[in-house]
Parts: C-alpha cells; sequence; structure tokens
C-alpha cells in the first residue's frame, strides 16, 4: 500500500553501503499540520534504496516536496535475542514548490507593474 504526505525537506544524508548489493539513502521530512489552530509538526525520516537513492540529487534542504512512500516492516534476530524495526521505503518525491519559489530573481519594480495595465 502506497502512502503520500507532504512536507519540507529539513535534512539530506549521504549514500550509505550496507553490503557489496545494499545501499541506502536518508532524509529527514518537516511536516507540519493544523488542528484546531494548533500546529503539530513531526519531523519523519525516510529512506530510499538502489538507485533510488539519486532521486535526492536534485533536492535541497528547504524544498517542499510530495513524498509517495510504502511502510516495511522487518525482523531481526541475533545471539538469541530479537526485535522489529520499521522504516519508511520512500518511492517518489516531486517538489510542490516549483513554480511558486522566486527567490533569486529580482521583483518587479511597481512602476513597471503599472505600465502593464490595458488603461
Amino acid at each position: 500500500m502506497l502512502f503520500e504526505i507532504e512536507g519540507k525537506i529539513i535534512e539530506i544524508f549521504d549514500v550509505v553501503q550496507i553490503t557489496e548489493t545494499f545501499k541506502k539513502r536518508e532524509f529527514i521530512l518537516d511536516h507540519t499540520e493544523n488542528n484546531n489552530g494548533r500546529d503539530f509538526t513531526d519531523l519523519i525520516k525516510f529512506q530510499l534504496t538502489q538507485d533510488r537513492c539519486a532521486v535526492l540529487d536534485n533536492l535541497a534542504i528547504n524544498d517542499t516536496v510530495k513524498v509517495t512512500f510504502n511502510i516495511r516492516g522487518r525482523k531481526w534476530e541475533k545471539d538469541d535475542r530479537s526485535g522489529y524495526f520499521t522504516s519508511l521505503e520512500a518511492w517518489k518525491i516531486e517538489k510542490t514548490n516549483t513554480g511558486a519559489d522566486f527567490e533569486g530573481q529580482d521583483p518587479v519594480p511597481p512602476d513597471e507593474i503599472l505600465d502593464d495595465l490595458p488603461f
């Protein structure tokens, strides 16, 4: 089952080679929801694996994105102990602030805006 969530990237980690055949890359998403006038913020860690690690190469800190992901769970056993872990596996990341972010552009002077009016 796939899930989607929107938020702002606040941290991007380097690719980590876990074994010869497995690598992963993690990032942190700041997800804030407003509920009855109060903001609730979650800092959520996602991972990308294998060839999907490169998806983060085109993204930066403070980019607002929509993440499509699934939830993965595994059991581990070692030295007569066992435990479980859960990971959020990102499949697709889309910028949602594209076109709305005008940073780096010079603002249009007010007199140029007025000169463009048809009356």
